[in-house]
């Protein structure tokens, strides 16, 4: 079950190398490499937090908001875009004993529904690991279309 301090690890500074899919549905599809930088800070005294990420190579910011909630023993994680200014629906899960974290939600992408997952693992002092996957088959089968590689800033 997770806790309220799962995220601590994430405050502060980042470099991000992104590699994502130019068609997040497609298996096929070829891969697209950028940088960013992020900064994530605590609220809630730890139960929440948010953070910002830069990517001026491809012209737009995002955030997350990441929620604990107590009762349930469970987080959920809000992103949003520079370039629409909404929330996108949140995943919402744990983090295991091995420190691997997974959430999930409902989404549409391209006027589809996808079942998306968000993994965070690797993580150490100076590094993280996150991915998403969507399943449009209910999440029978999974595609890794994004993933962040994050080593703290100095």
């Amino acid at each position: 079950m997770s806790t309220a301090h799962d995220f601590d690890f994430f405050f502060g500074d980042w470099d991000v190398a992104h590699r994502r899919r130019t068609d997040f549905l497609d298996a096929d599809s070829g891969w697209e490499e950028f940088a960013a930088t992020n900064r994530c800070w605590s609220l809630f005294d730890g139960a929440a937090n948010i953070d910002e990420m830069d990517c001026p190579t491809e012209g737009f910011k995002g955030l997350t908001l990441r929620l604990f909630d107590h009762a349930a023993g469970t987080w959920s994680l809000n992103w949003s875009s520079s370039r629409t200014g909404v929330l996108f629906p949140p995943v919402t899960g744990c983090f295991d004993g091995d420190g691997r974290g997974v959430f999930e939600g409902d989404d549409t992408h391209d006027g589809k529904d996808v079942r998306v997952r968000f993994v965070w693992s690797g993580i150490s002092v100076t590094t993280a690991h996150w991915e998403q996957f969507f399943s449009v088959d209910g999440g029978d089968t999974w595609l890794s279309n994004w993933t962040m590689g994050f080593t703290r800033r100095p």
